[in-house]
């Protein structure tokens, strides 16, 4: 990935963190293991199925 991209996403995940951060339950984040199973539920509960859904349809689009 170049720097631009690289630069680009980090932007976006900064954001996108930001707003995780504003749906978490905080009573969780008093601790690694608790910051980790929250960051590990919102990716598979919000980000991941985005992700699939994107490459999904580009893959559809390519046919």
């Amino acid at each position: 990935m170049n720097q631009d991209k690289q630069e680009r996403l980090n932007a976006c995940l900064k954001e996108v963190a930001e707003i995780l951060y504003e749906e978490a339950d905080k009573a969780n984040l008093t601790d690694l293991e608790g910051i980790e199973k929250t960051v590990r539920s919102q990716v598979l509960k919000y980000v991941s199925p985005e992700i699939a859904l994107f490459l999904l349809n580009k893959q559809l689009e390519g046919k």
